[in-house]
C-alpha cells in the first residue's frame, strides 16, 4: 500500500466510521483490509475500495473490517480501580436519592465489561430494603461482538476476574470449558449498535452512569472532544463520566466537575 492508497484509506475509515488510523499504524491496516480482501474474493486495495465506497455497500461489511481494525479483547472487571469508583461511590450515592439506575456502556465489545456492571448493580440491588431497579445498555459498532455479548457465553478462563461469590450467582456453567451469564442478568442488560461517528443521534438522556474506556483511542483528538462532550450530554445531574485513564488530557466542561478516585478518570455532572 503507497501513501496516496493509504490517505485515501484512512479518509474512507474516518469519513464512515470516525476511526482514525495514524500512519505508525499502517500494517495494522494492511492486515485488517488484506484480512478482508481473502474473505470477499477481492483482488486488489482498489477493487475492494470501489466495494465499500459504493453507495449500496451493507452494514455488515463494514461491520466486519471494523473487526479487523479495532481489538475487541476484553474481560470481566476490566480496570478495577474503575470498577471500584462505581461499586463505592456511584452506585450508593444514586440509590441513596432513587429507586432506579440506568447505565450506559460505550463500545462494549462482547459484552463482558456490561455484565459486570451489572453484576455490581444487581448485587448492591439485592442488599437493600425495598424496591431497586436498574439497566445496563451496551453498544458497539461490531455486529458479530454484539451478538456474542447477547448470548451471554464465555470460556471459562474468563472468569479469572470476577470475584467468587459473583461466579456462584451470576455464572452457571454450560460444560467443561464454558459458562453463560445468568439469564436473570442477561434480562437487565440490552445491546445495540452505534457507530460513535453517529453518537450525536444516539438516543440516550438522563443517565446515571455513562462507562466508556479502552475506545477513544481509536480516534484523533478532536474526535475525542466532540465525543466526550456528547456523553456528558447525556448524563443526568450528578450523573458520572467514567473514561480510561490517560485517553483525554486536561478536558473540561462548564457541567462537569473531575470526581477524585485514585487511578481514574471521571467526571461528575454539577448542573
Amino acid at each position: 500500500m503507497d501513501d496516496r492508497q493509504f490517505a485515501d484509506w484512512t479518509r474512507l475509515l474516518e469519513r464512515h466510521t470516525g476511526l482514525f488510523i495514524a500512519p505508525e499504524r499502517r500494517s495494522f491496516l494492511v492486515s485488517g483490509i488484506r484480512t478482508r480482501m481473502r474473505e470477499v474474493g477481492c483482488r486488489n486495495y482498489r477493487e475492494y475500495y470501489r466495494q465499500l465506497s459504493a453507495g449500496n455497500t451493507q452494514v455488515r461489511e463494514w461491520s466486519l473490517l471494523v473487526d479487523e481494525l479495532t481489538v475487541h479483547e476484553t474481560c470481566f472487571f476490566r480496570h478495577a480501580s474503575s470498577m471500584k469508583l462505581v461499586e463505592d461511590v456511584v452506585v450508593p450515592s444514586v440509590f441513596e436519592h432513587r429507586q432506579s439506575l440506568n447505565a450506559w456502556s460505550v463500545g462494549c465489545a462482547t459484552g463482558e465489561e456490561s455484565y459486570s456492571l451489572a453484576m455490581l448493580l444487581d448485587d448492591f440491588c439485592k442488599k437493600q430494603e425495598g424496591e431497586r431497579y436498574f439497566g445496563v445498555t451496551g453498544t458497539d459498532i461490531s455486529l458479530p461482538s454484539l451478538q456474542h455479548a447477547r448470548e451471554g457465553l464465555y470460556l471459562n478462563r474468563r472468569l479469572q476476574g470476577v470475584r467468587p461469590r459473583f461466579r456462584e450467582k451470576y455464572c452457571l456453567p454450560e460444560n467443561s470449558h464454558r459458562f453463560r451469564v445468568h439469564p436473570d442478568l442477561r434480562k437487565r442488560v440490552c445491546f445495540s449498535r452505534l457507530n460513535l461517528r453517529d453518537v450525536d443521534q444516539a438516543p440516550f438522556a438522563n443517565l446515571d452512569l455513562v462507562f466508556c474506556q479502552n475506545l477513544l483511542i481509536y480516534y484523533d483528538r478532536e474526535r475525542r472532544l466532540q465525543i466526550v462532550k456528547r456523553l456528558a450530554e447525556c448524563l443526568r445531574p450528578a450523573g458520572v463520566l467514567i473514561l480510561g485513564p490517560g485517553e483525554l488530557l486536561e478536558w473540561q466542561h462548564p457541567n462537569m466537575e473531575r470526581v477524585r478516585y485514585p487511578d481514574t478518570l471521571a467526571y461528575r455532572r454539577t448542573d
